[in-house]
């Protein structure tokens, strides 16, 4: 057996990997293995005898060499399985860096055996506060975490160990710009996700501040994007430099870092080349070593600035409702999270989890994976002066999206051309009746299209009582009123909310409860049964087949997310009539049942649709005709498992595979993810669309 196995099946099936560490630390790992798989032998530095080679001790052989290779530390400071007092009972830390000045002291404790980071942090707080050491780390191979004891108390995060030559207070006052942000992305060098960081905020600090969760952790994203917007210069710089020196994959395009092809250790080696600039502006959402009141006055203003940079989604006197203490930990641990990034999912993951805590499940309504939006946006198509409408908002995933296929501009924190923010505030809608994701969608929309937000706070279904709120609610008006007035110009009949001159409709309509109002089912044929009777209750689901059609303008084209019983259950047929009356049905595409899990098991197809249009003057033909083909796929790749986690891509080494931007890359068959996966549903779609010359592939190169 080859040495590389050796590494992977002594990994096999436990909880540590080799992800942290690049192939030339694993390389000179694998020459010193002795023996086989089965008992393999490797001579320790550390300790100057041979050990047995288990899963622990591959990631504590891995990070003592970095220790003794990349910070420089003296092999003499060094120990494993150092002696811990606690009274009577003695424990062994895994790995102890003694003090220089004190050599007795533990000045650095690493913790490798307990491979969940819970686990592994009370480890390491229980080893800190018994010996005093002011700096910890726990790694399991897949993940890392740095933090300095704050008091016995906190953990507060830090960007990294000091070398041999620094100290504490070096790490902490660095000047620390986008470049370095680029360079130390948690998400990229940790493998971590937002949300990963947001559950240990919450075991930290949150759970126990006396303060709305949602709307603090929210306050901090908003700053922090703020923060990353205001170096955007430095991004065109690093940009220029990317272009020039990895010029035989970058092409002129607006991909991350200007970039097709390269992966991101390719970006990262250029982007740590270049040279220091005191011209480069240094961020300021850090914990750069100040008092912590002088900290959350500092955070509190940049709060305000990115307030007043993008109105409408905080109230002006809003501030942070944390402790001083409770801020610098949640600042310390967001800091060097690069939130602009390629797709809004790190973000939007996060999102996500906080509005399900406020009960947004309940309700049936759940954030739609990036993967599943992507697929719809490419196979709809969609072109730049087209009217696009989500009428089921949530964090906008879809207008966004259509957004960054049209402009070609992914969510980055480069300035855009004057084209694309007409396009963005003219042309892209969303309405949701969720107000939290509603605020969520506002600021993803304002930063991602830098402009004015067209993501309205309404009741989709109950448009008749719109006028409440978008000519009596004076607060409504000053945050929504200028979206509005651009929804009613895209009105089909004059002064009234029902038919509009969409040209594309994406939604994911909340599919749990039934609407049980009359007065709201009146509003729809479907409220009605076959003979004229009124109905007592309506799926919502139902509604939104009927409202979203009355959106689209002749030829326009949907895709809706729905139960799949809509499309097999006996007593759905007249659903299924309606909606053949009124449109072709283009593709029907069934989603794997892990989809949307953990929030619902349910089984989902995506209907894809147009509607009929025999008048060229109208809008985009599709002649209303009795018998046509339609596009049927179901997908056997979902991106998630049972438990509702996404799963990856790996690559040869078994190792989780990043994209340009250092984000893990989720593995499914919907589309190839500019191809780093292989072709999916979504260019299938296309080849036979064009076939069969649907109208808007059919001028499509």
């Amino acid at each position: 057996m080859s040495q590389p196995d050796i590494l992977q099946t002594i990994l096999k099936d436990s909880n540590y990997h080799l992800d942290l560490f690049n192939e030339s630390e694993i390389q000179d790992l694998r020459q010193k293995v002795e023996g086989n798989h089965e008992k393999s032998m490797i001579y320790c530095d550390v300790r100057r005898k041979a050990v047995q080679l288990k899963p622990e001790e591959v990631v504590r052989q891995l990070y003592a060499a970095r220790l003794l290779k990349q910070f420089r530390y003296d092999p003499d400071r060094v120990r494993f399985e150092h002696s811990v007092n606690f009274g009577r009972e003695k424990k062994r830390a895994d790995i102890v860096i003694l003090d220089k000045d004190r050599p007795d002291t533990p000045y650095i404790i690493v913790e490798v055996k307990k491979p969940k980071l819970q686990d592994g942090k009370d480890q390491l707080r229980s080893y800190c506060n018994a010996t005093g050491a002011p700096i910890a780390v726990w790694t399991n191979g897949q993940q890392i975490s740095h933090y300095h004891r704050k008091d016995p108390n906190y953990f507060e995060e830090i960007t990294d160990i000091p070398n041999a030559d620094q100290t504490l207070a070096d790490i902490l006052n660095e000047r620390f710009t986008l470049k370095d942000l680029i360079i130390k992305d948690k998400l990229a060098a940790e493998r971590k996700s937002l949300k990963d960081i947001i559950l240990e905020l919450e075991d930290e600090v949150l759970a126990n501040a006396g303060v709305d969760v949602f709307e603090e952790v929210f306050k901090l994203i908003f700053t922090k994007l703020h923060d990353e917007f205001e170096s955007r210069s430095d991004k065109e710089y690093i940009n220029r430099i990317l272009r020039r020196e990895i010029n035989t994959v970058v092409q002129e395009s607006a991909e991350p870092y200007g970039s097709r092809g390269a992966d991101y250790e390719t970006i990262k080696k250029v982007v740590e080349a270049i040279p220091d600039d005191d011209m480069e502006r240094a961020m300021e959402f850090r914990n750069t070593g100040q008092t912590d009141s002088e900290l959350k006055s500092k955070i509190q203003s940049l709060f305000n600035n990115a307030k007043n940079q993008w109105r409408g989604v905080f109230p002006e006197y809003s501030e942070f409702e944390l402790s001083d203490t409770h801020l610098a930990v949640c600042v310390s641990s967001l800091q060097d999270v690069k939130l602009f990034n390629s797709n809004l999912q790190v973000v939007d993951e996060a999102f996500e989890y906080l509005v399900s805590k406020s009960a947004k499940g309940e309700k049936g309504q759940y954030f739609t994976p990036r993967h599943v939006i992507d697929m719809c946006v490419k196979m709809l198509n969609p072109k730049r002066g087209e009217y696009m409408i989500d009428t089921a908002s949530g964090s906008c995933g879809f207008p966004v999206h259509t957004f960054f296929q049209v402009t070609g501009t992914p969510f980055t924190n480069a300035e855009m051309s004057t084209a694309d923010k007409q396009y963005v505030r003219d042309n892209i809608f969303g309405i949701d009746f969720d107000e939290k994701t509603v605020r969520v969608a506002r600021t993803l929309n304002l930063i991602a299209g830098d402009g004015e937000s067209n993501v309205l706070h309404l009741n989709t279904l109950d448009y008749e009582r719109w006028r409440d709120r978008t000519e009596k609610d004076r607060v409504w008006i000053m945050t929504y009123g200028r979206g509005f007035d651009r929804l009613k110009a895209l009105r089909a009949e004059r002064d009234q909310n029902r038919l509009f001159n969409f040209d594309i409709l994406m939604a994911n309509p909340p599919f749990a409860g039934d609407i049980k109002e009359s007065r709201i089912l009146h509003q729809y044929t479907l409220g009605f049964k076959g003979n004229g009777k009124a109905q007592s209750k309506v799926g919502r689901d139902i509604l939104f087949i009927e409202r979203n059609l009355d959106f689209l303008k002749p030829g326009g084209r949907m895709a809706i997310v729905l139960p799949q019983g809509r499309f097999n259950n006996t007593s759905d047929k007249y659903i299924r009539e309606f909606i053949a009356e009124r449109a072709r049905i283009l593709a029907v595409v069934g989603l794997d049942t892990n989809t949307f899990k953990p929030h619902t098991g349910t089984k989902t197809s995506v209907l894809f649709l147009q509607k009929w249009n025999d008048d060229p003057g109208q809008g985009p033909l599709c002649p209303k005709v009795k018998d046509y083909p339609t596009f049927f796929a179901v997908s056997e790749k979902g991106g998630k498992d049972n438990s509702g986690d996404y799963m990856f891509l790996q690559n040869e080494n078994g190792q989780p595979k990043l994209d340009e931007n250092g984000h893990l890359i989720v593995e499914h068959d919907l589309h190839n993810h500019n191809g780093e996966l292989p072709d999916g549903i979504a260019e299938t779609f296309i080849v036979w669309a064009k076939n069969e010359k649907l109208s808007f592939w059919e001028d499509a190169e």
